[in-house]
């Protein structure tokens, strides 16, 4: 299978995906806040468009080669930008066969550590959990009202090259922040990359995909295994309540949830490449 990728913000994810389908013969075209940070864009063989979600794209027919669009912005105050200056014309695109929107598993909200799974009401409790909610919603309802083939994809906290606890800890900037019962979700992004390929390859408009490895984790554990594999010496354990966190630090413990990822195994196939956060990071440790 062979296509055209279209990007709105070519992110973390959203480049890990774009390579992997441009290696296989894909079209890519993704954009950029900004002028300069297309031409980064530009570099990588890719078609590349401003949008900073303050205004439209300046000519909306760059959209009509897409067979497959990935959403990958933030969103804002008012939900989805890419949704409020193009839903009508992604609703009229020809060819398209699939569209993937990134949002959190945030949108779950504080479970007090308790499983979540996609039938889990959202209860978001943070602003940018909130907005997620809200865009997830503004996609559906595309979905159900124009046929747009919309999948929404719950990302747990994203890791991976140059993005990850090792860093961290190497640069001495890791903490270990004990807060008793706190437990966070983690993917490693190639593993994002692989839900959204098996998603593509079979899609099924509507649907909502928890995307998070097998074991939610306290983040001092994973501080301390990094600073295991790199055989210094972990940063001391400090509790939350002496911890010095900016807000929006202190802000992501006030969330404490377990994802289930079931769906993503029995719906789509998928066996994730780094089922925990041990081998995420020994692959990445070995590659240092």
């Amino acid at each position: 299978m062979t296509g055209n990728l279209f990007c709105f913000g070519m992110g973390f994810s959203a480049k890990v995906l774009a390579a992997q389908l441009h290696a296989q013969g894909w079209g890519v075209i993704g954009t950029s806040r900004s002028l300069e940070k297309a031409a980064d864009i530009a570099a990588l063989g890719y078609d590349a468009h401003v949008f900073d979600g303050a205004a439209p794209l300046s000519d909306a027919s760059v959209l009509l080669p897409a067979t497959h669009l990935l959403i990958s912005v933030p969103a804002d105050d008012n939900a989805d930008a890419v949704l409020r200056w193009h839903g009508a014309d992604i609703a009229k695109l020809p060819n398209l066969k699939w569209l993937g929107y990134l949002s959190t598993s945030g949108v779950y909200g504080d479970t007090d550590g308790n499983w979540v799974d996609e039938t889990t009401p959202v209860n978001p409790n943070q602003t940018r959990s909130r907005r997620r909610a809200e865009a997830e919603a503004g996609w559906l309802r595309l979905q159900a009202e124009q046929g747009v083939p919309v999948h929404v994809f719950r990302l747990a906290g994203i890791y991976g090259p140059g993005r990850n606890q090792l860093e961290g800890v190497r640069r001495g900037t890791a903490h270990r922040i004990n807060k008793p019962g706190q437990v966070f979700c983690r993917i490693h992004v190639e593993d994002i990359a692989q839900v959204l390929q098996a998603s593509m390859a079979q899609p099924d408009p509507g649907a909502i995909y928890n995307v998070a490895d097998d074991e939610p984790a306290p983040p001092q554990d994973v501080v301390a295994y990094a600073a295991e594999l790199l055989g210094v010496t972990p940063p001391p354990d400090v509790p939350f309540e002496q911890a010095q966190l900016s807000p929006m630090a202190a802000s992501f413990y006030g969330d404490n949830r377990r994802v289930r990822n079931d769906r993503i195994k029995s719906d789509l196939g998928v066996t994730l490449k780094y089922p925990t956060y041990r081998e995420g990071l020994k692959a990445l440790q070995s590659s240092l």
